[in-house]
């Protein structure tokens, strides 16, 4: 069986979320005996082509392909909104671009019921993300590096968010709860992948220029494994998400995770994290260490089940099921 993964993962894209997943993915089902794995494929002659975005690489390439044309939903409608620019336009595209697919696959029940509700009559298998237990993982070696890096000692406590630089991810909430807990040392990993079209950025920069010196932000890091090693606390105040592979991948590094209540999260990680309504409650679950010493004891455990080969392994049932 010939599997091609294929995502728009040039420019800025490649540090996405979709992109990051299909090439994990990849890697999953290239390890599937019996499956000739291929990346960003140009050839029509696949028995699948599975695609992780829906840009114009994507249109050309999907109207070449001769064999079975999967997308996996990892953006639906609502998740534009504070996000992109010209957000109402976008989510208009949805269904028309949707309907181009034989089948759409979708990661968790609140996304699947959105997707249903927009087409009723789309084939739909839900799969959920995976992470890559082997690379994410503690490392008191990394998490030395990361902090000396950085500038910041081993006993001061790191907070950490790793997320695109807009409203949706909670940007605003972030900085305002550093702003009240001068004594921690709060991380923001990522930056503006959608360029101009990012939402805010003028004024998220005016915002951030007024933070104090306990707030970082790194930018693009080289090697994302050791974030998760030098913090304490991975903190999700994003006001909507499909499912979090950086959840997976704190988790899996060990870290306790707390985030805003969303169902998603709450379907996903039910007694795995913990989860706040508004900022207040958030600064006191992050002022709650023996919370964190407690909830690190088994983040890692909790993801298991969402280890990249057994996802690979589902797709590619799902795969021989549609081939057959």
């Amino acid at each position: 069986m010939k599997v091609n993964i294929y995502v728009e993962d040039y420019w800025v894209f490649k540090y996405i979320g979709c992109s990051t997943l299909a090439r994990m993915l990849y890697q999953g089902i290239a390890a599937v005996p019996g499956v000739e794995a291929y990346y960003n494929s140009s050839s029509p002659s696949m028995d699948v082509t599975h695609y992780h975005s829906f840009g114009p690489g994507v249109h050309l390439n999907r109207m070449r392909n001769k064999g079975i044309s999967i997308l996996t939903a990892h953006s639906t409608p609502r998740l534009n909104t504070g996000n992109v620019a010209g957000a109402s336009y976008i989510n208009r595209l949805y269904p028309p671009i949707y309907r181009k697919f034989d089948h759409i696959v979708t990661i968790t029940p609140p996304s699947t019921r959105e997707v249903q509700d927009m087409l009723p009559d789309m084939p739909i298998t839900m799969i959920p993300n995976g992470v890559d237990l082997t690379s994410f993982a503690p490392s008191d070696q990394k998490r030395r590096e990361f902090r000396e890096f950085l500038g910041i000692s081993d006993d001061r406590p790191v907070v950490l968010t790793v997320a695109q630089q807009t409203p949706r991810k909670g940007i605003y909430d972030f900085l305002t709860i550093a702003d009240t807990m001068p004594e921690y040392t709060f991380v923001w990993v990522g930056g503006y992948p959608y360029g101009l079209l990012s939402s805010d950025r003028k004024m998220i920069e005016e915002r951030k220029a007024k933070a104090g010196s306990n707030v970082i932000f790194t930018g693009f890091v080289p090697d994302i494994t050791a974030v998760y090693c030098g913090a304490d606390l991975l903190f999700m105040p994003s006001y909507g998400e499909i499912m979090s592979i950086v959840a997976l991948e704190g988790l899996a590094s060990g870290l306790p995770v707390i985030s805003r209540d969303l169902p998603e999260f709450r379907e996903v990680f039910s007694g795995i994290c913990g989860f706040f309504s508004n900022n207040e409650e958030a600064e006191f679950l992050i002022r709650d260490e023996e919370l964190w010493r407690r909830s690190a004891t088994t983040s890692r455990a909790s993801v298991e089940q969402f280890d990249i080969h057994r996802i690979a392994k589902m797709h590619v049932d799902l795969y021989e099921r549609l081939l057959a």
